[in-house]
């Protein structure tokens, strides 16, 4: 598949699912204790499926074409959608916050790394140092430009979960950008994203559900309804499912994953952002500086070649 430059148009597609993502961050350590992790994950799930029905129902007109290609759909939901999401909620339960942001931020790496290992996309000197660029500026947000900060920090269970779980989400962005043969030109389904969408999310809602009713018999805890609970939900299922999902898989088809794994270290960035809103605090001055750091990893790494 072709890659095409990035342009501001796709640079503004690829920041929403970031931004997105960082309130998903925060809304799931939230309800630690209100919702169990898993059965977060396939509630999420199943209302994402319910939003996604009437604006992709048409790909159920063509099952055989599901049937032909279900080994890939369904690692798509697995992948994307069974596995990560509900990694990232169990990890919150026992790790905190910015050692699970500054896991997730090893994602350029993670996709460099997927990428010349299995599809044959050595990274170039100019993509390792974006990485550089883009990593510091997640450390120097993380640390609150405190180099003790950073030496402080201790893996837990959930930082190992979380480590999986980005290089799980590596190798789904690198699959949506070089489907297999039955994916692309001519022999692809004629779906537009909310089909393509849509099947995704119906396998991986069945791998999320039955991960939660594993944890119902395993580690069974009760779900505390209430009015905040039920706006949390409708948050995680419109806005990091349907909506990033769709610019995330519109921005790798274009440009591809390795340059758009350096938008996904905003997430942090903006994390922060909207901790420091919610505290009612100003910003500090390396919010400003990692946002520049991060900003020219991006346009390092997406800079044309010089011919």
């Amino acid at each position: 598949m072709a890659q095409h430059h990035l342009t501001a148009r796709i640079a503004f597609f690829l920041t929403l699912p970031p931004l997105l993502w960082a309130g998903n961050a925060v809304v799931g350590r939230l309800l630690v204790g209100s919702v169990p992790p898993l059965a977060l994950s396939g509630l999420r799930w199943a209302l994402a499926l319910l939003i996604l029905l009437p604006l992709g129902h048409r790909v159920f007109n063509d099952l055989q074409a599901v049937r032909a290609r279900w080994p890939y759909l369904a690692l798509l939901g697995f992948l994307g959608v069974g596995c990560y999401n509900a990694m990232q909620y169990f990890a919150l339960q026992t790790s905190t916050p910015i050692n699970v942001t500054l896991i997730a931020s090893s994602m350029p790496l993670w996709m460099l790394a997927v990428g010349a290992l299995f599809y044959g996309e050595h990274p170039t000197r100019r993509q390792l140092l974006g990485a550089f660029l883009s990593l510091a500026g997640v450390a120097l947000v993380l640390s609150r430009g405190q180099t003790e900060v950073l030496l402080s920090l201790r893996l837990v269970p959930g930082d190992l979960l979380m480590l999986l779980a980005v290089a799980l989400w590596a190798w789904y962005s690198w699959l949506l950008a070089r489907p297999p043969a039955h994916m692309r030109g001519e022999a692809r389904p004629p779906w537009g994203w909310a089909e393509l969408l849509l099947v995704q999310v119906l396998f991986g809602a069945v791998w999320a559900g039955a991960a939660a009713g594993v944890e119902a018999v395993v580690d069974p805890a009760p779900i505390h309804w209430s009015p905040w609970v039920l706006l949390a939900l409708a948050y995680v299922a419109i806005g990091p499912s349907v909506l990033a999902y769709r610019f995330w898989g519109m921005g790798v088809a274009t440009v591809g994953p390795a340059i758009a794994a350096f938008f996904n270290n905003l997430t942090p960035v903006f994390a922060a952002v909207m901790s420091v809103a919610w505290l009612g605090e100003l910003p500090r001055w390396y919010h400003v500086l990692a946002f520049g750091l991060i900003a020219a990893g991006i346009v390092v790494t997406s800079r044309p070649a010089q011919r």
